[in-house]
């Protein structure tokens, strides 16, 4: 498997099988945030390292990833080089498809549980992946044979440990669905007053319950989840050369002083120092 994709890793695999990808990296790397998506992720060689709220998780060739939620991380390669490079597949979860298959996978009880997580890897997880893999080699059939082994994919999926979390993630009615659409709601206003009590009416839950169900899903709080939000979108224009202070009002702070505080806090070190050091390192925004 590695073999066959170390031969595809710089072809143009998104024109193939959509929501496909595959990651290389030559080294370890430093944190960096991102923003992880819904997704399910497998490693071939290497390993990786993710914070997300209060939780630290690694993975690597034994087990497997899924997020079913938006989740501000931070990850970096921790086990790489140039002779075993870290590689991994990666597949965007689509909710429509994932949630045509509930009905036929096993019902059980919606977990209180983090939406993310990692599991032991499987034979049937691998040999699905080797044969989307090979489809980058006869890219004719993959039209017609990459949907059926993401729907294979995705129902083993609602088979294994983080099946509970996923049928919730599809289920419009689900706890984790509602807050997904919180979620969303925070990202569309990141740089505005968050009202957690807006939020949980829209929710349909108590403010109580809504943070305890929010925090158990992100391993974080609302206001900690637009907190960082607010602080990756200002390094990514601080990176883009905009001023610390102008950089601070525009993801919402009213205080420079807090904003370099907080900054400081997330990344290592302030505004200006940390945006100077990446542009010397040739980083782009996120």
């Amino acid at each position: 498997m590695r073999a066959r994709v170390l031969r595809h890793a710089d072809g143009p695999l998104r024109d193939i099988i959509p929501r496909v990808v595959i990651g290389m990296q030559c080294g370890e790397t430093r944190p960096a945030p991102s923003l992880y998506e819904p997704m399910h992720c497998v490693v071939l060689q290497g390993a990786k390292q993710v914070t997300i709220g209060d939780r630290t998780l690694r993975y690597d060739a034994a087990s497997y990833f899924v997020a079913s939620l938006d989740l501000p991380a931070t990850s970096c390669v921790v086990e790489a080089d140039a002779r075993k490079p870290y590689i991994v597949l990666g597949l965007r979860i689509d909710p429509e498809r994932l949630a045509s298959l509930i009905p036929g996978a096993p019902a059980g009880p919606e977990p209180e549980v983090p939406a993310f997580g990692v599991s032991p890897i499987t034979r049937e997880l691998l040999e699905i992946w080797l044969r989307i893999i090979r489809l980058f080699e006869t890219p004719e059939d993959a039209a017609a044979l990459a949907p059926l082994a993401e729907q294979e994919l995705l129902y083993r999926l609602l088979r294994g440990p983080q099946g509970g979390v996923l049928r919730q993630f599809a289920r419009a009615d689900s706890r984790l669905s509602r807050i997904r659409r919180a979620i969303a709601d925070i990202r569309a206003g990141f740089d505005k007053p968050l009202r957690v009590e807006d939020l949980a009416q829209g929710a349909g839950m108590s403010p109580a319950s809504f943070h305890r169900h929010f925090k158990a899903a992100t391993a974080m709080s609302p206001l900690q989840y637009q907190k960082t939000l607010r602080l990756q979108h200002a390094r990514n224009l601080l990176i883009a050369n905009e001023e610390a202070a102008r950089a601070a009002y525009a993801v919402g702070y009213e205080s420079a002083s807090q904003f370099s505080r907080e900054y400081a806090r997330l990344f290592g070190a302030p505004p200006a120092r940390d945006a100077a050091r990446l542009r010397a390192l040739g980083e782009l925004p996120a």
